[in-house]
């Protein structure tokens, strides 16, 4: 039986009309398959499907996902970061090598979540450096995090009103339902790379994946170092939010999920 596959432009480029075509008529597509993005079961013969292709350095994956949690596409990650999640979904414990994505002197700090906007709950990532970034190339010492980001796009916020707008080109990555990498588009052109790397994976609560799978979208605020802190519970995160955001120290955009 034919199956209800979506193999998008750049996805059947890497894969080759061949193989995209076998996927088609459900020669090589999978029987079943946990979401990639929400990891419940697919059906491909049943519900329309999206097919993902993580590529690293010297291999790639092609995923599957539904077709209201993710379009077909195709995510440029690193080596370490695609064998880590791969281990994820076999259950073996993660392990990838840190790539830090950060200027040298300052590590990005990432917090997960939920922030209450126009009466709904929101996923979202507070980033926050732990020291100074200066521009690249930059002998100074001031801070530059700031103003690099809404040159990227970010919008400053003086309150928490509304959904900040949708950012082209970035997104989340979620890999076996953990946090790995936040995506940006690369200046050379072609797939996404890894603008923030984790560590490793980070866990976040059955809310906020909750919240994620069904808004498909992640909120990301970011703040110079010392303007939000550690918060231990997320009314307290709001708080300092706000403060930021009321101090003219808060950027944000709305990006969308990737999965693994």
């Amino acid at each position: 039986m034919p199956r209800m596959l979506d193999v998008s432009d750049e996805v059947r480029a890497e894969i080759g009309d061949e193989e995209a075509d076998r996927l088609l008529v459900g020669e090589s597509a999978p029987g079943s398959y946990d979401c990639t993005s929400c990891r419940t079961p697919g059906d491909p013969a049943q519900e329309r499907t999206s097919t993902v292709l993580f590529i690293g350095d010297e291999t790639a994956v092609l995923a599957f996902a539904h077709a209201t949690c993710l379009p077909s596409q195709v995510v440029q990650v690193t080596e370490e970061q695609l064998q880590g999640a791969v281990r994820a979904i076999g259950g073996q414990a993660p392990a990838p090598e840190p790539v830090n994505a950060a200027p040298q002197q300052a590590v990005l700090g990432i917090t997960s979540g939920l922030v209450l906007i126009a009466g709904e709950l929101h996923p979202a990532l507070v980033v926050e450096p732990t020291a100074p970034v200066a521009r690249p190339g930059s002998l100074g010492a001031g801070d530059d995090f700031l103003p690099l980001l809404i040159e990227q796009g970010f919008m400053p916020l003086t309150e928490l009103a509304s959904v900040p707008p949708a950012l082209h080109g970035w997104s989340v990555l979620l890999a076996a339902g953990q946090l790995h990498a936040v995506l940006q588009p690369s200046p050379h052109g072609g797939s996404p790379v890894a603008w923030w790397q984790a560590h490793q994976p980070l866990q976040v609560t059955d809310g906020w994946r909750t919240a994620a799978n069904k808004l498909q979208h992640v909120l990301m605020f970011a703040a110079p170092v010392g303007s939000i802190g550690r918060q231990p519970r997320e009314d307290l995160l709001r708080d300092a939010l706000d403060k930021a955001a009321a101090n003219g120290k808060l950027v944000a955009a709305t990006l969308p999920l990737a999965g693994l």
